[in-house]
């Protein structure tokens, strides 16, 4: 009851919940907050207890950099959640930091996107961290689906749209007509893969470790997924594993693009299956459409390029393909109140405010008339008066 009318004064979210970054949407005012999914948790030894040192930016900074009473770790893995305590807390932390209002705890409609290739467990935990960290209601989208209506597809037509959305855990392929999803198919690759597979490249190569932070760098200032006519170097610096210290060594392009070649392999195989399982008449409708891209790893150079060459099709970027999911999560939240939904849910909400104070009356006028009965006629009584009050909600 008190979540109702705590959502009164509460806005309804879209939360993009990503293993690398959370994006939330509010209708009417958009993307209100990007940050990594990343929390720091710090440890006091002599009290035994934990407690949140820091949420989003603030933790990611701390990555490969805390002390030893301090963890910087990723709740979220591969688009699902790893560690539901703390997945929880982080969600309270971000509904309450996009909410103004200090006066009252936030409890938000809220509707998060999933992996098209969760189970069923994975889903109710996320469904359940969000009933927990202030949710009143809890809606589920699978991310294709959202990307498609982000990136302003016309998911509602009779016509294939086939969306790849490329996330930090994982890829989503699917191909989606009549607000349907006709096939879909989830690969765990994304960008912690690439950042990864550069690590390991550039230990096996040049005997040195560099951290997470660095791989993500790298890929962003020099990370290639076809090769080109350019070559641009970055100079990178780790640890030798040889000497035990610091060393500081350049890297290229092309060197990057033969890093990325596995998770780059894995996501154009993903592709090829999913022309390969679309019916015909949706296959040629894509044919003619061509292939949209969402999510932050369509922002890795010329990775459009690769997919058009290993599938003959065309392929676009959707504008700001990192936040399409999040706008396409608010988009139908939007159209739910065109429908209506959000009149009957504030109906709601104000009766169930006013029928608590209607009970209190009736109970103290009940006890006033009898003031020798017991407690059990008395409820009885009080129930049966306001029986037609409670009729209404």
């Amino acid at each position: 009851m008190f979540k109702r009318i705590r959502g009164l004064f509460s806005n309804d979210l879209s939360i993009d919940l990503g293993t690398a970054n959370t994006l939330i949407y509010i209708p009417g005012q958009g993307i209100v907050l990007n940050e990594p999914s990343v929390v720091a948790i710090k440890e006091d030894k002599i009290r035994g207890n934990k407690t949140i040192a820091a949420v989003g930016a603030d933790a990611k900074r701390m990555l490969g950099r805390t002390p030893g009473n301090i963890t910087a770790i990723r709740p979220l893995k591969d688009g699902v959640i790893a560690d539901f305590a703390i997945t929880e807390r982080m969600l309270r932390f971000f509904i309450e930091k996009v909410h103004k209002s200090k006066l009252l705890r936030p409890s938000p409609r809220i509707l998060i996107c999933v992996p098209c290739g969760s189970t069923q467990v994975e889903r109710r935990a996320i469904r359940e961290s969000a009933a927990m960290a202030g949710a009143r209601e809890v809606y589920l989208i699978e991310e294709p689906m959202s990307a498609a209506i982000g990136a302003g597809l016309p998911v509602d037509e009779a016509c294939g749209s086939m969306v790849l959305d490329i996330g930090g855990g994982t890829s989503e392929v699917a191909v989606i007509s009549i607000n349907g999803i006709v096939y879909s198919n989830s690969v765990r690759i994304g960008g912690d893969r690439f950042d990864e597979a550069i690590i390991n490249y550039v230990r096996r190569n040049y005997g040195t470790l560099i951290g997470e932070a660095t791989a993500e760098r790298i890929k962003l200032e020099i990370g290639t997924a076809y090769p080109g006519s350019e070559v641009t170097e970055i100079e990178v610096k780790g640890r030798n594993l040889a000497e035990g210290v610091p060393r500081s060594f350049a890297l290229n392009s092309n060197e990057i693009l033969e890093a990325l070649q596995e998770p780059l392999s894995g996501i154009v195989g993903a592709v090829k299956v999913a022309l390969e399982q679309t019916p015909p008449e949706l296959g040629a409708d894509v044919a003619n459409r061509g292939i949209y891209l969402t999510g932050g790893g369509a922002l890795l150079k010329d990775i459009d390029r690769l997919l058009a060459e290993e599938t003959g099709l065309p392929v676009f970027i959707a504008d700001d393909p990192l936040t399409c999911v999040a706008r396409g999560g608010g988009i139908v939240l939007e159209s739910l109140d065109k429908k209506g939904l959000s009149t009957f849910f504030v109906r709601i909400d104000w009766l169930l405010f006013v029928l608590p104070a209607v009970e209190f009356l009736v109970l103290c006028r009940v006890c006033m008339a009898y003031p020798t009965a017991d407690l059990k006629t008395v409820n009885v009584v009080a129930w049966r008066i306001s029986f037609p009050y409670k009729r209404l909600a």
